[in-house]
């Protein structure tokens, strides 16, 4: 299976991968220059910056859904997180410019298994996309991830995608504290419950 989100191997035998690393955007934005400033600037607070509520408006204007459902209030949630370094529960234009970089990659990962274009993937599929952006999970991690995202037995874009944050997230976390690339790391409590709840 063909997919746009190459991985590179970390550690043998564990590979924490998921993404290429989006890098984050700097600079000045304006409507000539970016059509995501327009999306992102109808509905951004005075700070300049989006909750959950405003970031799920904002996809849902700029369409990034396509075809598929929109965006729950809790995805848009887990999907600030993933960027909010600040622990501020709102996310940037240079966050949303990532958060767009990943999106689009997570969606072109979906239509390929998505054939039928029904907005929901078999649990296989799921599975065999995670694989293929470079995760070496065990079956029992794998199982554990198709049974919390699917309903019905099949997974829906949304599910999806909040399956790609939290992966993304968490593999984040854990590399920021595996120094050593050694595929294991002591957490203090306070630190594990910090990531794991924010997500």
């Amino acid at each position: 299976m063909a997919v746009r989100q190459p991985m590179p191997g970390a550690v043998p035998n564990m590979s924490y991968a998921g993404y290429s690393g989006y890098s984050a955007y700097s600079g000045t934005y304006s409507a000539a220059a970016d059509p995501m400033w327009i999306y992102f600037t109808a509905v951004a607070g005075q700070d300049g910056e989006v909750d959950a509520e405003e970031l799920q408006m904002c996809l849902m204007h700029s369409g990034i859904s396509g075809t598929y459902s929109p965006f729950s209030l809790e995805t848009c949630r887990i999907m600030i997180s993933m960027l909010d370094r600040d622990y501020t529960g709102k996310m940037g234009f240079n966050e949303f410019k990532e958060l767009w970089a990943a999106l689009n990659a997570w969606k072109q990962n979906f239509m390929m298994i998505d054939q039928d274009r029904s907005g929901t993937v078999e649990l296989h599929a799921l599975t065999q996309v995670i694989a293929a952006m470079g995760y070496r999970l065990s079956p029992q991690t794998l199982a554990a991830i198709v049974k919390r995202y699917s309903k019905n037995g099949r997974i829906f874009f949304d599910d999806y995608v909040a399956c790609c944050v939290k992966l993304r997230t968490l593999t984040d976390f854990f590399r920021r504290r595996d120094n050593m690339q050694q595929g294991f790391v002591n957490f203090v409590y306070d630190d594990f419950l910090q990531c794991t709840m924010a997500i």
